[in-house]
């Protein structure tokens, strides 16, 4: 298939070497004969469209009659001549010869008469009954072409003569004598008579000519010499001019056209009228080219106005306007020797050195011929059907391979038949060196198979951390992962609690979906992936902001596992049931409430009442009351103190001061001081280390007073009068006017402190 044209081979080996036998390999099997599996793959996956269209060796030469009913071909060994019926799709009869056949020519319209060009330099013609006359040329024969008008049968062969036969008069002719300017001929390997104006053209060996001759004068007319110049530019092969020859020639119905095909592999295709081609094809291969034909076929022709170019190895289909583009390319299973094209169709004809003849039908070429019309149903059929490899007990092995298991030594050996780049080895044979190469191979798999399976039993009983797949900051990402399992959890949690207090859980749909994640955003990929993001966990900054986690390497203290993890989360969860049934609820109102902010307007109506105030100041004094219930803290009223001593704290400011300025009196009095006779009063004194208050600068025995406050255990003292965890004792009240309960709510610490003052 090539640009999409499709091929289908409707006789002998596929086309294309991966799905063709080996000649050695059909050999065989005809010999051993077919067996259940080989003829249900051959009736399967073939079509046969002429039954028995195969010689005994190889085919030479192939034609169909211009009725059109009958095909023959010549082929070995032994030399027969075979005639095939298409209306019947089978072989009419094989009639055998003396001698191998290089070229024959039909003389009638039907199969009844033709002339056969001999190997042995003989030229035979047969009937119907059988064979004819035999007669003899000097020289060995190489092509042979039939001038209708004249009934002149010309021969070429080796040397510069042209051997003419009349078959009205049953005698030889005078022959054609071709003369060159380069010197002596050695031989004409080709003629050609164009159909319109019965010109002829004969193929130079060596030189690169052509020579055209007029029948009706028996004279030159005219000789085109080949640019080599121009194949050499084309070619990468240097051409050598002595063994540059014309090997095909093939004229166009139009008169004018002609298609030369070269010794190196070039097709050149020339208008007579100029001396340079217009259009140049190359084979590829660099073999000589031995057929060339034109395809005309008018409308109905899909191909009309293409060239067929062949060598012994590839059959290329191109358009004269564009040679560079292939329309289809066919690659033989066999080497090519002779090529048929049935005028008006697709269908196309080989001969060739394999046993049976190949036959490739091209629908887009053209239609099915009128005797296999049914053609075209089965190539549908053809396109979904599928068929299997046919190379079934052989195996086919590289060179290299072929060393690594120990059988090159076997090269040269029937044992292994080349093909290709490599070999066919019997399949029982290469099992047995592949197990010997490697005796461990089967041991080795079973040992992975169990150590897999016993992994994969091992995942169901071990519980173990989910490990991320990312290349950097694997500590990250699996902290990320545990704080979204927590949060998981707790949402788990709370929806528990409310489908127990049969609350309806309004945002179920919008919980349950998948929360975006720092691991899965494209936005932060980089921070997993790219090298240049990685924590440097050694780093004094790594260390100010995870202390913990650093402390926690030093120690060298291990990881938790899973089931500690799940443990201490559940005790956590349990101790703080309180807390989390007050975050819960706290998340409800503020998301419930969220709508109410914009809700009040003092200014749109005077007693509207404010519904969001409203519940703060409950939410307020619930958690006032919860905190009284659960606090261990006592608070206690300010009570003001003077060196240690309880007053009433109904009394005006004036009573305290004389009160404290007579306390401070009597004690200085009942200090050491000496009076004297006159009424005088001598006092000493030293001053102490640091700032005292004024109302303890005069101390007796010059040393600094010693208070005798005691201090009594469980109570802590801020100064001020404040305490903490002291009994609450009665307040005792006078009766002045001033509060008679006592104050609620009141801070138990405060910066302020009363100022001691003397009188």
């Amino acid at each position: 298939m090539a640009n999409d044209v499709k091929v289908y081979t409707v006789n002998g080996a596929t086309a294309g070497s991966s799905s063709s036998l080996p000649d050695w390999l059909t050999r065989k099997r005809e010999a051993k004969g077919k067996g259940k599996r080989a003829i249900r793959e051959h009736i399967d996956g073939t079509i046969e469209l002429i039954q028995g269209f195969e010689f005994p060796e190889a085919s030479n030469r192939i034609q169909s009659t211009r009725d059109g009913h009958h095909i023959v071909a010549t082929g070995t060994y032994k030399p027969q001549i075979r005639v095939w019926d298409l209306g019947q799709l089978s072989m009419k009869f094989e009639r055998h010869t003396d001698a191998e056949n290089i070229d024959f020519v039909m003389l009638s319209d039907d199969w009844t008469k033709s002339i056969h060009l001999q190997n042995d330099r003989t030229i035979e013609l047969h009937t119907q009954g059988g064979h004819h006359y035999r007669t003899r040329i000097p020289r060995f024969g190489r092509s042979l072409a039939y001038h209708f008008p004249s009934c002149d049968a010309y021969v070429t062969a080796s040397g510069s003569e042209i051997y003419r036969l009349n078959l009205d008069q049953g005698r030889f002719m005078n022959p054609l004598v071709l003369t060159s300017e380069d010197g002596d001929i050695p031989g004409v390997n080709v003629v050609d008579i164009n159909p319109a104006h019965q010109l002829l053209a004969f193929g130079i060996e060596g030189g690169g000519a052509v020579q055209f001759w007029d029948p009706r004068s028996r004279s030159n007319v005219g000789t085109l010499r080949l640019s080599k110049n121009k194949l050499m530019q084309a070619s990468a092969d240097v051409i050598n001019s002595e063994h540059f020859s014309v090997t095909a020639i093939s004229s166009r119905n139009d008169g004018l056209s002609y298609a030369i095909g070269t010794s190196s592999g070039h097709t050149l295709l020339y208008d007579i009228r100029a001396t340079r081609p217009f259009a140049l094809k190359d084979q590829g291969y660099g073999l000589p080219v031995k057929k060339l034909i034109w395809i005309d076929g008018g409308s109905r022709m899909a191909g009309d106005g293409m060239v067929i170019s062949a060598d012994k190895k590839v059959i290329k289909f191109w358009d004269r306007n564009n040679p560079s583009i292939n329309f289809a390319s066919i690659t033989p299973a066999n080497d090519l020797n002779d090529l048929h094209h049935v005028p008006g169709s697709g269908l196309i004809l080989t001969a060739n050195e394999g046993i049976q003849m190949a036959t490739y039908y091209i629908p887009q070429l053209g239609p099915a011929p009128r005797w296999a019309s049914f053609l075209e149903n089965i190539t549908e059929e053809m396109e979904d059907s599928t068929t299997r490899s046919v190379y079934e007990d052989f195996k086919f092995v590289e060179r290299a391979e072929l060393k690594t298991l120990g059988l090159d030594y076997l090269i040269g050996t029937p044992t292994l038949k080349p093909y290709m780049h490599g070999y066919f080895v019997s399949l029982k044979l290469y099992e047995a060196a592949r197990l010997i190469s490697d005796p461990f191979a089967y041991a080795d798999h079973r040992e992975k198979m169990v150590r897999e399976k016993m992994e994969k039993m091992a995942e169901t009983r071990i519980r173990t951390q989910k490990e991320p797949s990312v290349k950097v900051n694997k500590a990250l990402a699996e902290k990320i992962i545990r704080e979204e399992e927590r949060v998981k959890k707790k949402e788990e949690r709370r929806r528990q609690k409310k489908a127990e207090r049969g609350e309806a859980d309004i945002e179920v749909d919008a919980e349950q979906k998948e929360r975006p994640s720092v691991l899965n955003d494209s936005r932060f990929a980089a921070v997993f992936e790219d090298r240049n993001y990685a924590i440097d966990e050694n780093s004094r900054e790594y260390a100010l902001l995870n202390p913990s986690a650093v402390a926690q390497q030093r120690s060298g203290a291990r990881p938790k596992t899973a089931v500690e993890e799940e443990e201490e989360e559940s005790e956590k969860s349990s101790s703080d049931g309180l807390d989390s049934d007050s975050d819960d609820d706290s998340d409800n109102e503020d998301s419930s409430d969220a709508g109410d902010l914009t809700e009040y307007d003092p200014r749109a109506r005077l007693h509207q009442k404010n519904i969001q105030s409203e519940k703060t100041f409950s939410k307020a004094r619930e958690w006032t009351r919860n905190a009284e219930c659960t606090s261990n803290v006592n608070l206690v009223p300010m009570r003001t103190q003077i060196n240690g001593s309880h007053v009433d704290t109904n009394a005006t400011f004036g009573q305290r001061r004389i009160s404290s300025t007579a306390k401070k009196r009597q004690s200085f009095l009942a200090s050491d001081a000496h009076y004297t006779a006159d009424g005088g009063m001598e006092v000493s004194w030293m001053p102490s280390s640091g700032p005292q208050d004024p109302g303890d600068m005069l101390v007796s025995g010059g040393g600094p007073p010693k208070k005798g406050k005691t201090k009594r255990p469980g109570v802590e003292s801020f100064g001020a009068g404040m305490e903490k965890g002291a009994v609450n004792s009665p307040v005792q009240f006078s009766e002045g006017k001033g509060r008679t309960q006592r104050r609620k709510g009141v801070r138990s610490g405060s910066k302020n402190a009363f100022r001691k003052m003397d009188g």
